[in-house]
């Protein structure tokens, strides 16, 4: 039997020593989320919430939650067909977060690498973001009848609060405003109602019993 040079050995050895197993944590339907999902949904939603990251199993569970719920989401764009977001509308909202959170673009690119977040990585979830906005307003909101006289009993209970954030706007902004609100509300409503329904009807199979 030959043996090994002792250079290749050592070779062997760091090979096997890079290789990291990305755990499947979650099957939902036919869709992996992986550990290193979960990882990056945490550092994507502590750096956008300027909070420090955390990996405890509070936050894994809340971030295999997001992720089930993405998955269903991702299946009925899929399977209907919505319009998506683009890079380009992706890169404006990047570049207005750089701007309103960050005093310069070295400060921007230095918090992301605390978070361990690439430029690319956080641009690809701002199109999702974007994405899921236009899902939701294009499945849901065409549902949404608001009357006149909602608008008006809501514009009476809450006048105080429409003319304090829009002390400018007139009594028919003020209106519009109110309809808006509601009508948000509404659509609310029913995107959280059918991700209800969502999980109810799927097999969601957890391979970390913390996850659930």
């Amino acid at each position: 039997m030959r043996c090994l040079p002792v250079s290749m050995l050592l070779i062997t050895g760091m090979i096997a020593q890079a290789v990291i197993i990305d755990r499947i944590a979650i099957i939902v339907r036919n869709s992996v989320i992986k550990d290193s999902d979960i990882r990056r949904d945490i550092r994507v939603t502590d750096f956008l919430n300027g909070q420090p990251l955390n990996f405890g199993p509070a936050a894994r569970k809340a971030a295999a939650d997001r992720l089930i719920n993405q998955a269903m989401i991702r299946r009925e764009i899929r399977l209907g067909d919505y319009p998506q977001a683009t890079y380009q509308e992706a890169d404006q909202q990047l570049d207005r977060l750089e701007k309103q959170k960050y005093k310069s673009q070295a400060a921007f690119e230095q918090a992301l690498t605390r978070y361990g977040l690439t430029n690319n990585e956080l641009r690809t979830e701002f199109k999702w973001q974007l994405t899921v906005l236009r899902f939701i307003d294009v499945r849901f909101k065409p549902a949404v009848m608001v009357s006149d006289r909602e608008v008006n009993d809501y514009y009476d209970q809450h006048e105080a609060a429409l003319r304090h954030a829009h002390p400018k706007e007139s009594v028919d902004d003020l209106h519009g405003d109110a309809r808006n609100i509601i009508t948000g509300e509404q659509v609310n409503k029913l995107f959280f109602d059918w991700l209800d329904q969502q999980r109810g009807d799927a097999k969601i199979v957890f391979h970390e019993e913390g996850l659930k």
